[in-house]
Parts: C-alpha cells; structure tokens; sequence
C-alpha cells in the first residue's frame, strides 16, 4: 500500500494542501496559536497532533481523538503512527480542556511520560503537549518543566 493511500485511510491531511502555517514552530506559543484556531471551540475534548520536519516545519495535522467533556481516549500507538506516516521527526501533541481550566489532569501527565518514553525508542521527538481553551488560556508541560519522563 502507498503512503499516501495509508495517509487518505488515516485521515492524515498533509499541510501542504491545507496551509496552517508556513514558519517553523520554535516556540510553545507558535504551536498554541494553531492549536487554539483548531480545537479552543469544540464542546468536547478534542486530541490533535502537530507532525514537524526536523527543522520544525509542519508537515501535518492529524486530529487523534474526539471525546467527552472532560475526557478523550489517546493511546500512544494511534499518535506515533500519524508521525511515522508523515515521516515527522518530532510531534506537538494538543488538546483542549472545554471548561477552561488549563491546568493537566493526572491523565494528562501520565500519558506525556507514555509519550516521552516511546518516542526515545523510535526516535520521535515529543516536542511538548499543550492544553488549550478557548478563553486563549494555555498550558505547555514543556514550558511548566513537566516533559519529563
């Protein structure tokens, strides 16, 4: 199979059809800016992952879950093979919280250190995991020093 029938069957929608951006993301805030345009105003949490070249271009969106309220399933396998099919060397993983609060869930932890430890054996970098909503509040765990494995 092709990788771009895999990518079609995967729902992975390759940026170079869709611009979101056309400047690398050197910064959490570069990311949160596209992270608030696309999920800040679901009623339900939604995950998304940002596919980045090596230099921090953005090769793809790929939007991993639809949940809840207050939850949305991520498994670390449904977010590396998005990665691996858009040949990323590293991911921006980015959901949002509906009711504002932006502060991480023990959930939300667990699966960045999930996140972290699978990426070291595949060589795909978890750049950071960022919380959004849409009163334009954030969250980086990069940035809050809790990428950590």
């Amino acid at each position: 199979m092709y990788v771009r029938e895999l990518q079609v069957r995967y729902r992975l929608r390759r940026i170079r059809h869709e611009p979101l951006s056309t400047e690398p993301l050197l910064t959490p805030r570069d990311a949160v800016r596209l992270f608030t345009r696309l999920l800040a105003h679901e009623p339900v949490e939604v995950c998304g992952l940002l596919c980045l070249s090596t230099r921090n271009h953005l090769l793809a969106y790929h939007e991993l879950s639809r949940g809840q309220l207050d939850s949305t399933p991520v498994h670390p396998r449904e977010v590396f093979k998005a990665a691996i099919l858009a040949n990323a060397a590293g991911v921006i993983l980015g959901h949002n919280h509906p009711s504002g609060d932006v502060r991480p869930s023990p959930d939300d932890l667990a699966l960045t250190r999930r996140l972290v430890s699978a990426g070291e054996i595949l060589g795909i970098e978890l750049v950071d995991h960022l919380i959004v909503s849409a009163e334009g509040t954030y969250c980086s765990l990069k940035e809050t020093g809790r990428l950590n494995p």
